[in-house]
């Protein structure tokens, strides 16, 4: 490839692939390179999408996507070694277009979304790893890939959260294994009907299943359970810096998650077909690179830009939204001919107008609230001994809600412990 790209973005992950197809769209030359043997190939998420960034650029697109099912239900369960506490949520406006959110394959999704980023007239190149950057002086002024010098006005990238061009750019300096998560995930073939039986689902209905507890052994992070059409995404999301301390493989944890009595009969007889591994960005917005600069912009995972509060871990939305974000403001720099990172500035006040800054500062004390190992062993014992309480009829005298919680809670956690936590969830959430 001997021509000047107006945008090589690296990466056809959610945010390369929005990127690409809105540049495309818009007339720019637009180069997308993947390291995969295909857009989908190496990417990784649990396996649920949620929130309206797709819509904008595909109206009804559920209708030709490869989703597997529309998320119905959300259930949360907290786990002893042998019992589970859990809520469960479901809302008839969740089945209902446009959703609330689905269930989806990446090796099938992402392919798609780049094939929608090559009709609209990108170029595609996968197998292709960017080793390094140009420069013109100090700004950025394309790629090096395969051994081929590959110029562009702007580089866009989206290679995940140990980019290894942002740090060559110098947006960002060594990422602490405190502020990364490490998912492992597993897919299990099962027959369309055993899933709907067992999650009590009806048709295209799905549920995400989130769960914490003592299989983490106290390494902050959960796990999880979506339901596909004829497969379950399972997996766990733990605390990178902490694995490594206790000297724990997250495969050990996933397989103690896969053991407990709530999970187990769920996979009964299913075939696993699939594994994977992803690092998790988990920061927040303090530990954000720098996003932008000249001649480069950074969006996704290797922006940081995932929310995580507790009750959800988001990133694939805030992805497109970013990759859709980074190329108006590539658009409008092409107009101007200035390129510069004065231009390029444009980039962080679109991320502010829509949901992705906004959403970050109002939960940017939820990582530190997470690192809280209560919430992983004390909690969760808690409130599975007193659910016990309550529920046991040993035909001797029942007690009031409040001694039996008194009983449970001594030798466990203060009552001053479970006030300052509460505070900080107040905080943080």
């Amino acid at each position: 490839m001997n021509q000047k790209f107006d945008a090589i973005v690296v990466g056809a992950g959610p945010a390369g692939c929005a990127c690409g197809l809105t540049l495309a769209k818009a007339g720019l030359e637009t180069l997308i390179v993947e390291r995969g043997k295909f857009a989908g190939a190496k990417n990784m998420w649990g396996g649920a999408f949620y929130g309206p960034s797709l819509y904008e650029l595909f109206p009804d697109f559920w209708e030709k996507a490869p989703v597997e099912r529309y998320i119905l239900r959300h259930k949360y369960s907290l786990l002893t070694q042998d019992a589970s506490f859990s809520v469960d949520f479901t809302s008839k406006k969740y089945g209902k277009p446009p959703y609330n959110g689905f269930s989806v394959l990446r090796s099938k999704f992402d392919r798609w979304f780049a094939a929608k980023a090559e009709q609209a007239g990108a170029v595609v190149a996968t197998g292709l790893e960017a080793e390094d950057l140009l420069r013109e002086g100090n700004a950025v002024a394309g790629i090096k890939a395969g051994g081929d010098k590959l110029p562009a006005n702007v580089v866009i990238a989206c290679d995940g959260v140990n980019s290894i061009l942002a740090e060559k750019a110098g947006l960002i300096g060594k990422i602490s294994p405190r502020d990364i998560k490490l998912g492992v995930k597993e897919v299990i073939q099962l027959p369309r009907q055993l899933i709907e039986q067992r999650f009590n689902l009806h048709g295209e209905e799905g549920i995400a299943w989130e769960f914490i507890g003592s299989f983490s052994r106290g390494i902050p992070g959960g796990a999880f359970i979506y339901t596909n059409k004829e497969s379950l995404s399972i997996g766990i999301v733990v605390q990178l810096s902490a694995l490594t301390e206790k000297e724990i493989s997250a495969n050990d944890l996933l397989e103690d998650f896969k053991r407990h009595p709530e999970v187990e009969n769920l996979l009964a007889d299913g075939q696993l077909v699939e594994y994977s591994a992803h690092l998790v960005p988990v920061g927040g917005k303090a530990k954000m690179p720098t996003l932008y600069t000249d001649g480069m912009i950074v969006a996704g995972d290797a922006a940081g830009l995932t929310l995580t509060t507790g009750l959800v871990l988001e990133g694939a939305n805030f992805a497109i939204a970013s990759g859709k974000a980074a190329a108006e403001t590539v658009i409008r720099a092409k107009k101007t001919r200035d390129f510069s990172k004065q231009s390029l500035a444009r980039y962080p006040e679109l991320l502010e107008q829509n949901f992705v800054l906004k959403d970050l500062e109002t939960f940017k004390k939820a990582p530190l609230l997470l690192e809280n190992p209560r919430f992983y062993h004390q909690y969760p014992e808690l409130a599975c001994e007193l659910a016990e309480k309550i529920f046991t009829n040993d035909g001797k005298k029942r007690k009031k809600f409040w001694k039996m919680f008194r009983e449970s809670q001594r030798g466990r956690i203060s009552l001053w412990q479970m006030l300052r936590d509460l505070f900080r969830i107040k905080r943080a959430i």
